[in-house]
């Protein structure tokens, strides 16, 4: 990791290497953080950050299903986000704001515990490699599911679900593959370690719907509005494994790794084994919004003046 000069913790600048917690706070030892993970890119008219907006609804959303009143409202995580890119002069970064229970008592119960934000951000490349958005990746069906319902809340975007998101992602490196794809409690394709997936058939995009245990991605979200602008039909469904098998392209969607083609999945060549046309096109046309090469027609960007 690219150190920063300073991290946001609880209102003040901190010295990077000074950013730190007690080793008994109650996030260490049961896994109670909330976060966000989003982009700041660098274009012609400056550095914007992307939906900065809706990242921080969701940071909301996702401390409220599990009760942790944030000390700060979203006007102002809005404007220290922004406020910790500039102390930090970066042209483009990623940006992490996390809620989390600190230092109070030891025990499930997290009530007695104070609730902290921080927010970093840092220089940080493409997450799936520097050759994946162009070339694709090689994954694989992943042995580990997703969370049933009423297990944990696959919509809030806490740090204890990605303990499940962490033994997907081992166990596809173990196998030399770059990234795994979990099913739900049903059977059905549920996402990746840290992303969302797309399959292209027959010129219509497909995409689990919300009770196939996905986190409702905002890159995600940001794809089926271009795909549909763009006269694609997109439909949002339960999706077998072996639809997987079948289509023409796939990709993955998320902050870190945009968009991301899937080459194969179980040494099962999808398509053509390289990026599809209509992965490209959807591609460029998000990209080319998120650094400011092309116009900003849904008020996407949030400038960092």
């Amino acid at each position: 990791m690219k150190k920063a000069d300073y991290i946001w913790m609880d209102g003040e600048f901190v010295p990077w290497d000074e950013a730190k917690i007690h080793i008994l706070s109650h996030v260490v030892h049961y896994g109670t953080s909330v976060f966000e993970g989003l982009r700041a890119y660098h274009g012609k008219k400056g550095t914007a950050v992307f939906r900065l907006r809706e990242h921080i609804d969701r940071l909301f959303y996702s401390a409220k299903i599990y009760r942790m009143p944030i000390p700060y409202s979203k006007e102002e995580l809005f404007n220290a986000v922004l406020e910790t890119i500039k102390k930090n002069n970066l042209k483009e970064c990623y940006i992490r704001p996390i809620v989390y229970r600190g230092y109070g008592e030891l025990g499930v119960d997290p009530s007695k515990c104070p609730v902290q934000v921080t927010i970093a951000v840092w220089e940080w490349g493409a997450y799936l490699g520097p050759e994946a958005l162009e070339k694709g990746v090689d994954v694989m069906i992943s042995t580990w599911r997703r969370m049933a319902p009423n297990t944990f809340p696959a919509m809030a975007k806490a740090g204890a679900n990605y303990m499940n998101s962490q033994l997907i992602k081992m166990e596809a490196l173990q196998y030399g593959l770059v990234e795994g794809i979990a099913l739900d409690f049903l059977g059905y394709i549920s996402e990746g370690s840290g992303e969302n997936i797309f399959l292209v058939k027959d010129g219509k995009l497909y995409t689990p719907s919300f009770g196939s245990s996905i986190l409702l991605g905002i890159t995600r979200d940001s794809v089926i509005r271009i795909a549909k602008d763009l006269g694609y039909e997109v439909l949002e469904m339960r999706i077998p494994r072996e639809f997987l098998y079948m289509a023409d392209e796939a990709f993955f969607t998320g902050s870190a790794a945009e968009i991301t083609p899937i080459r194969s999945v179980d040494k099962i060549v999808i398509g053509e084994g390289k990026r599809g046309p209509i992965t490209k096109q959807i591609q460029e046309e998000l990209l080319g919004i998120m650094r400011g090469e092309k116009e900003d027609r849904y008020g996407w960007l949030t400038y960092v003046t």
